[in-house]
């Protein structure tokens, strides 16, 4: 996502009316511990939490958050079922930000190991970053923010993780599905070898997949209409605020659907890793 004001991340995520991060489907899930795969999510900041993710995922394996904010380990890559790096405010070489450098680290052995793995807006530049990659900070077309078109390569029809919302977008003859998003910083190279999956008409690096199973995701398909005012209403005035809301209430009946599917897909991947390794 990258810094968008310095208090914001002071602020209580409760008192600014996020999702709590915490809920029911969140716990103390040890890789291996039970029969259901776990999925560790790495949260950077407190004000950007799994959201919407966080129901479809725990249809069919456990969550295990780790506050990476709050100085929590996830623990070896090697030992996961499968890795959720979520977004934040800060950019993907702020090392001093806490657990930040080892994020980026875990991705790297994430991605060598492969184990199952997600990365969102900041963890998307992160695994990018991670693996060969570059990410500009401050990018120079500027701020990417409300409701984008991602525009899916041919190739990215045949992805495992993202080939359902490819394929029905080219069913559709729009190529495109609109999702959420809000970030200045950007992927401007991606690891050699990645696939390119998906552009926007701002930035190119929307979607990409390194190596068999780590999958990058500059946008935002967790993220609920109140998630996104909430991150939102710290940097926009009054009117483009409203312009911001208006545009993710309308897309939000799609966004919802089809960010649900990919939460399934991929926990579907977590599993079945999971037991090809049991």
């Amino acid at each position: 996502m990258s810094a968008v004001s310095s208090t914001s991340r002071t602020a209580s995520a409760a008192a600014r009316g996020l999702p709590d991060p915490s809920g029911p489907v969140l716990g103390d899930a040890v890789p291996g511990s039970s029969s259901r795969p776990v999925v560790t999510v790495v949260q950077l900041d407190a004000e950007v939490p799994l959201d919407r993710f966080a129901a479809p995922l725990a249809e069919s394996v456990q969550v295990r958050l780790v506050r990476a904010y709050a100085g929590e380990d996830a623990g070896a890559a090697a030992d996961l079922d499968g890795l959720l790096v979520l977004g934040g405010r800060m950019h993907a070489y702020a090392d001093a930000e806490p657990g930040l450098a080892a994020t980026r680290a875990l991705l790297a052995d994430a991605v060598a190991a492969g184990t199952p793995t997600l990365g969102i807006c900041l963890g998307a530049q992160l695994l990018a970053a991670a693996t060969g990659g570059r990410v500009h900070v401050a990018a120079p077309p500027g701020r990417e923010i409300g409701v984008v078109d991602v525009r899916w390569r041919p190739e990215a029809t045949a992805d495992p993780l993202l080939g359902a919302l490819a394929t029905a977008a080219e069913a559709a003859e729009s190529r495109s599905t609109p999702m959420p998003t809000m970030h200045d910083d950007a992927i401007v190279d991606l690891p050699a070898g990645a696939a390119w999956l998906a552009a926007s008409r701002m930035y190119p690096y929307q979607a990409f997949r390194v190596g068999a199973a780590a999958w990058g995701v500059q946008f935002h398909p967790e993220a609920s209409p109140a998630t996104m005012h909430a991150w939102a209403a710290d940097d926009l005035p009054a009117d483009e605020l409203a312009a911001v809301d208006a545009a993710v209430a309308a897309a939000d009946p799609q966004v919802e659907r089809d960010g649900a599917a990919v939460a399934r897909t991929f926990a579907a991947l977590v599993a079945t890793r999971a037991a090809a390794r049991a």
